[in-house]
């Protein structure tokens, strides 16, 4: 063996030390990478559905019923503001929720 060679193997071994340290790093950076682009998934499929795990409440998108009713009443109500609803039938169809909701 040279002296060459054996300043080439110190060299290798000073920088990675027996082989062991290094390999653990990078078990330990590989794992951690992979926890966290798992966890950025999640968070992201979780606020792009919209949906939470931890909503506390009921749902308060609109049309999704937070008060029986409510949304059928508002149609109602925009369809006669429109004139596609004489009194006659606004008065005859809020009835109709009213009882329902009830």
């Amino acid at each position: 063996m040279t002296a060459y060679d054996e300043r080439w193997s110190s060299t290798i071994i000073m920088m990675n030390g027996d082989g062991m340290d290094g390999m653990g790093l990078m078990w330990f950076f590989g794992l951690l990478v992979l926890v966290g682009v798992t966890v950025l998934g999640v968070v992201l499929v979780k606020a792009l559905s919209g949906k939470s795990s931890h909503n506390a409440g009921p749902d308060t998108r609109p049309g999704r019923g937070v008060v029986p009713g409510r949304r059928g009443t508002e149609i109602l109500e925009e369809r006669y503001a429109h004139g596609e609803l004489s009194t006659e039938e606004y008065r005859e169809r809020l009835k109709t929720l009213e009882e329902d909701g009830q």
